[in-house]
């Protein structure tokens, strides 16, 4: 019997998305080619252009695969406290954001979308929107619960409630940690409380 050859798959895609992820923070999107990837993951140009079209969607993938997200699913906790399931939210959210590897990585993405709008589209796209979308879901949970006010926009909830989390890693105005997710979750769910 021979070598397992979706072992060896796995392998090769798993090798190209953390070369994908070293390159980036290193050298940038710019400076990041299909050439570079496959030298750093060991593996032919052929063997990324079969399973992506462009750097772009290999990249991203990456990033999914930091966040533990399949395209397009996003679980957020539904304990039945949205206080509880938020807070697992929030600070998860600051404990990738500040882990150095991926914080390179995140830093050079967000370079990238200010002047490539394709780029920009597709990040909100694949990561961003549905994650947004998964916890404004929640949030209408929370208002069918009796837990938020039904005059509530969730989706400004949202923005409310990850907006100054990422000024804070995007301008490192001051300290990123659980303590900044936990206060910014208790004065936005003051808001949100049924009146």
């Amino acid at each position: 019997m021979g070598p397992d050859a979706s072992r060896r798959s796995d392998r090769a895609r798993r090798a190209i998305l953390s070369a994908t992820r070293d390159l980036v923070a290193e050298v940038g999107y710019t400076r990041l080619t299909i050439e570079g990837i496959a030298s750093a993951a060991g593996v032919g140009k052929q063997t990324i252009y079969r399973w992506w079209h462009s750097k772009a969607a290999v990249l991203f993938d990456a990033i999914l695969e930091v966040n533990s997200q399949e395209e397009g699913r996003v679980a957020l906790p539904d304990t039945g406290d949205l206080e509880s399931d938020l807070r697992l939210v929030l600070r998860g959210t600051v404990a990738t954001l500040i882990e150095p590897a991926n914080d390179r990585l995140q830093r050079a993405v967000t370079a990238e979308i200010q002047t490539d709008t394709v780029v920009a589209e597709e990040l909100v796209r694949r990561l961003l929107r549905p994650q947004l979308d998964a916890c404004a879901e929640r949030i209408k949970i929370g208002i069918r619960a009796g837990q938020v006010d039904g005059s509530v926009d969730a989706g400004l909830a949202v923005e409310l409630l990850f907006g100054p989390i990422f000024h804070r890693w995007l301008l490192r105005t001051g300290e990123l940690d659980q303590t900044f997710a936990d206060g910014v979750l208790d004065m936005v769910l003051k808001g949100l409380r049924p009146r």
